[in-house]
Parts: structure tokens; sequence; C-alpha cells
């Protein structure tokens, strides 16, 4: 007898999913296991998850509305009904406290965004680019660096007009000049490695190269710069404001209110105490954090 004839036919394949990479995926792991054993920075990510809670939701939630004026209150100190006091004008402070908090922070992150919008296109292009128009876009930053960007903001500000839309975007204007650096240096150390030239090979072209597969792994030093310029542009609003060129009354701002704490310190030393104290710790949780995402993105400062 002869044996049954055996199928020679190839098994269907099965379909394997896709896997994500593992260097990138244990990179990120690891780095989010070296910040959470960085208490400091937890710390800080837990006051930062505070205020802008406190900043988004405390203006509804508040007894009083952060303009309503009861003259015939004046200035008290805390005390039931206003827990922080409230100024001159009987405006209760919590709630100006809370909306100046937003206003703030929404200048911050909103000029951030525009910095890191500009120096992250700028800074790509430039690296990715190479030759002449890197030198020429690179004396172009130079150029704006010798500028002090303080006094530029203020100058676009009195030749503007105090608005409040254009306020951070004239900020953020002038913050992109380090991320276009940062940008730039990681550009060109990246274009030349092994996935790069794959891309190439391919036949992608240069845009899309840069956008999908440079940009991309630049992520890493965008966040801790972002991490650490927010408050650097907070800083500023509140330099502006108290030289009466950023936000303006009846609206509500840290700055604004730490300048007319200074102005009635002596007799009302509270409108003074509580922003500054909002201010300072919001500052420093934004720094903490940024250090932390530096040591936890970056291995060789890690101590583990």
């Amino acid at each position: 007898m002869t044996a049954p004839p055996r199928d020679t036919e190839t098994p269907a394949a099965v379909p394997v999913p896709e896997e994500v990479p593992a260097g990138r995926a244990s990179l990120w792991r690891d780095a989010w296991r070296r910040l959470r054993v960085n208490r400091l920075a937890v710390a800080a990510l837990f006051v930062l998850c505070a205020v802008g809670a406190g900043v988004v939701a405390g203006p509804w939630a508040a007894p009083h509305a952060y303009d309503a004026q009861d003259t015939a209150l004046g200035a008290v100190g805390p005390r039931a009904g206003h827990w922080l006091g409230t100024d001159p004008l009987g405006r209760d402070l919590l709630a100006r406290l809370l909306q100046g908090g937003r206003v703030s922070l929404l200048i911050g992150l909103s000029a951030t965004a525009v910095s890191l919008l500009i120096g992250v296109l700028y800074g790509g292009v430039s690296g990715f680019a190479g030759g002449r128009a890197d030198a020429l876009m690179m004396r172009i930053v130079d150029i704006l660096y010798a500028l002090p960007y303080t006094v530029f903001v203020i100058i676009l500000m009195v030749f503007f007009g105090r608005n409040f839309i254009f306020l951070f975007l004239a900020i953020g204007a002038v913050e992109w000049l380090t991320m276009a650096r940062i940008v730039r240096g990681q550009v060109l150390s990246l274009r030349e490695r092994e996935f790069v030239e794959a891309a190439r090979a391919l036949g992608l072209g240069r845009a899309r190269i840069l956008v999908r597969h440079i940009l991309p792994n630049t992520l890493g030093p965008v966040i801790i710069y972002a991490t650490l310029t927010v408050p650097r542009v907070m800083l500023l609003e509140a330099t502006l404001s108290f030289l009466g060129l950023g936000v303006q009354p009846p609206m509500s701002s840290w700055g604004l209110l730490i300048k007319e704490g200074v102005e009635t310190m002596e007799e009302y030393p509270w409108l003074l105490l509580f922003p500054s104290i909002a201010f300072s710790a919001t500052l420093f949780a934004l720094n903490a954090l940024g250090d932390g995402l530096r040591d936890a993105l970056d291995p060789r400062t890690s101590r583990d």
C-alpha cells in the first residue's frame, strides 16, 4: 500500500500584532520609574494638580465673585465668610486669588505653547537643513538673543496696546530662542542615525523624515524645557503686571495681586502674603517637576 499523499500546502500565516518598539517603551517606562522615586518631583506634581484643580473649579465654587465689591465692608483680615480676607474695595481675596491663578497659568501655558511651536519648527528646520541655511538661521537667533527680551516685550505692549491675548503672544514670541537651539542640537545628532538613513533609502521626503522620524525623538528635551518655561513666563507676566503693563483690572492675576499687595502691605499685609505664597509655591513646584523630568529622562543623571 502506498501512504496517503501528504498535504504540501503552506498553512495560512497567522497575523502577528505589531509590537511597540521595545527601546522606546522601555525608555518611558524607566523614566516613569525614576520619576516616582524622586519624592520632591512627586510632591511637586501633587501640588500642581491641586493648584490646577483649584484655579479651574475654584472660581465657580467660591462663595463670592472675584469682582464683587462691598465698599461698606472694606478691607478685613481672614474671617468666616472671607477665609483670606478682603481688599479695600471689599472684594474677596480667595475668589480673586483663584481667578488670578487661572489667568496666570493660562498665560504661562499659552505663551509656552507658542514658544514651543515656533522653537521646535525653527530649530528642526535649521538643524535638518544644515549648511548655509543653518548658519543664517542661527545668526538670526544670536541677534535676537542680544536684545533684552523683557524690554522688547514692554515695547511691544506699549506699541500694540495692553491686550490680554496679545500679552501671551508677545511673551511666547520672545521665549522660543532657547527651544530653537535645543531642538537644533538634537536634530544635528539625529539626522545621521541609522533609522534616518533607512527612511531616506525608502524614498521618504525630507519634510516627512523631519516630522515623522526626527522631531518625535526630541520629545524628551522639549517636555523638560516646557516645564521650565512655564514658571519663567509666569514670572515675566508678574513683572509686567507689577509695572502696570500686564493684566489690567478688573481682571486679576497673581502678578497684579502682588502689585496691589505691595502698595498696601503696611495696612493690609494679608493682601501680599497669600498671593506671594501661592505664586512662589507654584513656581517652585514647576521648577522641581522640571528638574525631576530632566533626571528621569536622562539616565546619566539618575541616581540608581
